[in-house]
């Protein structure tokens, strides 16, 4: 067995040590997997939904070790690591309830003779692939839809927040779903590609980097598999001249802070009118200044460490790079004397002055950074917000509903928000277009991502 340690960005101990699966483990959990998989199919789906209900009440149960393993694993701060293991429950309960229609048969017009209809039905087995920022949200997506529809599940999570993969295990053993329907592999790269290639497997839910999304592509290419990609974002937020600006500040600002800007959604790039750009740039600069970077476990603090010392130095190197092209700095860094080079702790920063010739525009940052550029039209706004490789999250602050409706038909993007960003609505399809990914998850369209279409056609004698 080869072991590996979690270190937590916290102060960078080892907060946990775990062993990767043998092949030879790797080989029984795909036997129990396969064993399951035909009973749990034929298992009513009324009582797919009852076990799956029953695992999130057990998952609520354990509520504040979850939240302090997420704190200590990743880095989020303790005041808001609970809020996770709330959204499970809210995405989950909202799959189970519409389970029933997103898996009714699809019927047909009548035609005299013949009875048709499509059914859904289930892939086989799912090989759900989990990253750490989002630990639990990003992984439930694609389990529980896929349990729902008559799947088993193996659950690779990331090698730095691999205890929420055995929490997500614990719970559903005190749900009492079937030995094999779902199970976690700790798994090296190389044994993830094998498992990924490996002809059991009918279906991977990847979430994770534009490379990773690459690497699952490459390895599942002629096998014919089922794939789906949650991957990179630069999302924009748009803030019109007729924008409730105090509105538009917290939420943007929120949403490019929040979780130490560490979110695929998060907003990485902001287009502020010119009418308002002062004073919205004042605003936003006086409210980031309010921010308080420390230790996760501390409940005072709203802004912890990112995931890594290297993470946040690659933010660090984009900014210097903006700045050395022209930038402003709006954040004196001495506000913020924990933030220290090649230490995860990182001061929030936000930068003006900025083009798309620079990377800090155009290049993921995945940390606590956000440009701000001044537009003079909506036509402006929306080029830029299009110039882009990705595609997962737009956001136009306006008090014009109609107008904001015309923007967001114009802008390429899986989801378009107004008057809010950052936030998965489980009602909604999760989807990103260009190199954000490809695939959906969540809302009654997500079941579609977990089973296949089958025609029924009988001719009647």
């Amino acid at each position: 067995m080869t072991a590996f340690d979690i270190i937590s960005p916290v102060d960078g101990s080892v907060y946990a040590t775990r062993h990767y699966a043998t092949q030879a483990e790797i080989n029984e959990a795909l036997a129990r997997a396969q064993l399951a998989q035909p009973q749990w199919k034929a298992t009513p789906l009324s009582e797919r939904q009852r076990l799956c209900s029953a695992m999130v009440d057990a998952f609520l149960a354990n509520e504040e070790e979850i939240a302090h393993q997420i704190c200590w694993q990743m880095g989020r701060p303790i005041q808001y690591a609970k809020g996770e293991v709330r959204g499970l429950a809210e995405r989950a309960r909202y799959m189970i309830e519409a389970a029933p229609k997103a898996l009714a048969n699809i019927e047909v017009e009548d035609k005299p003779g013949f009875t048709r209809y499509i059914k859904r039905e289930p892939l086989g087995m799912v090989f759900v692939i989990a990253p750490w920022n989002y630990p639990y949200l990003t992984a439930i997506n694609s389990i529980v839809p896929a349990i729902l529809a008559g799947n088993v599940v193996l659950l690779k999570h990331s090698a730095q927040t691999p205890l929420c993969a055995e929490q997500l295990h614990s719970a559903f053993v005190e749900a009492g779903l079937p030995h094999g329907v779902f199970q976690f592999l700790h798994l090296t790269h190389d044994d993830t590609e094998k498992l990924i290639a490996h002809p059991a497997i009918d279906q991977i839910a990847f979430t994770g980097s534009v490379p990773g999304g690459a690497m699952v592509e490459r390895v599942a290419a002629g096998h014919f598999k089922h794939v789906g990609l949650e991957l990179g974002g630069k999302d924009p937020a748009y803030v019109r001249a007729d924008a409730d600006l105090n509105h538009a500040v917290e939420t943007v600002v929120d949403g490019a802070f929040f979780n130490s800007g560490q979110s695929c959604c998060g907003i990485e790039r902001i287009y502020v009118h010119a009418d308002v750009y002062d004073e919205f740039v004042a605003r936003a600069v006086a409210l980031v200044q309010q921010y308080k970077l420390g230790r996760s476990d501390d409940p005072d603090v709203t802004l912890g460490p990112m995931v890594k010392a290297s993470a946040a130095d690659f933010v660090r190197e984009q900014i210097q790079e903006a700045v050395s092209q022209g930038a402003h700095c709006h954040i004196d860094e001495a506000l913020f004397p924990l933030s220290q080079p090649c230490t995860p702790y990182l001061a929030p920063q936000l930068l003006t002055n900025v083009h798309h010739s620079m990377r800090i525009m155009t290049e993921e940052s995945f940390g606590p950074v956000v440009g701000v550029q001044k537009v003079a039209s909506d036509d402006e706004a929306i080029a830029l917000m299009n110039d882009s490789e990705f595609g997962l999250t737009a956001s136009v602050f306006t008090q014009d509903e109609a107008a904001g409706v015309a923007i967001g038909e114009q802008v390429e993007t899986g989801t378009f928000f107004i008057n809010r960003c950052d936030y998965l609505d489980p009602a909604l399809a999760w989807t990103g277009v260009k190199h954000s990914g490809r695939g959906c998850t969540l809302s009654v369209v997500g079941f579609e991502q977990v089973t296949r279409p089958k025609s029924f056609h009988l001719k009647r004698i």
